[in-house]
């Protein structure tokens, strides 16, 4: 269960850096919106994460997490925010979601 939460956590990390992406294009009073949003989605990810360690090992909830939201705001980037795709791009994405499999794979929780 807590891998799941664990995930979550990652998604809402996600959440939080776009909104930061969005708020960077915004204007008006529309920027304080995204803002509201980029601290409401960083306190959820940051309560799943600290549930998420209860049971699993820090350090491996940890990079998990990070992955999951650099993998998850990278594809963001490129899908909403038309960031370039490049083969480098691809390549070290799949690698890092590679490494965040494997380390699900190898720890005992």
């Amino acid at each position: 269960m807590n891998w799941i939460i664990l995930i979550i956590a990652g998604i809402f990390e996600v959440a939080f850096a776009s909104c930061l992406g969005k708020a960077k294009l915004a204007t008006g009073t529309a920027v304080y919106s995204w803002y509201a949003g980029f601290i409401i989605f960083l306190a959820i990810s940051m309560l799943l994460l600290m549930k998420a360690t209860q049971t699993l090992p820090v350090g491996t909830a940890y990079t998990v997490w990070t992955g999951i939201g650099a993998v998850g705001t990278v594809l963001v980037g490129i899908i909403v925010f038309k960031d370039p795709v490049t083969f480098w791009r691809i390549l070290f994405i799949t690698t890092l979601v590679g490494s965040i499999l494997g380390l699900k794979l190898v720890t005992s929780h």
